[in-house]
């Protein structure tokens, strides 16, 4: 009899394990995600090559971008990969449909090749964007 209950109980709980439960919809459609996490800021040029440049000759390299949102942007911080680039930025909120510019002066001291990096963390943007300046110091 105690074997009975047991087994009982072990197929109770077998059966249990596949029960089937419906997938739940989201009230919240893909294009209102994509709408929702889709930029409005456009970058003409994230990675820009300056090719050759003279050592001992500060180089300006200047990043451009649009915003394309409903409201108006502001640039919060900008910040070089290291102490050899100085930045420079649109300080006023950028209007929608305006245009502004974030500018990385590479101080060109060791010659061979090179690649920094500028963060700029805006009011648009959860995340930081990342621009990559590159090319070699002859």
């Amino acid at each position: 009899m105690k074997m009975i209950k047991i087994s009982m109980l072990a197929l109770a709980l077998g059966l249990m394990s596949f029960s089937a439960i419906a997938p739940v919809k989201s009230l919240v459609s893909e294009t209102a995600i994509s709408a929702t996490t889709a930029s409005t800021i456009v970058w003409k040029a994230e990675t820009i090559d300056v090719g050759q440049i003279p050592q001992g000759t500060p180089k300006a390299i200047v990043y451009e971008f649009k915003n394309t949102g409903k409201t108006a942007v502001v640039i919060t911080n900008v910040q070089g990969s290291c102490g050899c680039t100085a930045t420079d930025y649109t300080k006023e909120p950028i209007q929608p449909g305006k245009s502004a510019k974030v500018t990385a002066t590479y101080n060109a001291a060791n010659k061979g090749a090179f690649t920094k990096t500028v963060t700029v963390t805006t009011s648009a943007e959860t995340t930081p964007k990342i621009l990559t300046l590159k090319g070699t110091v002859i």
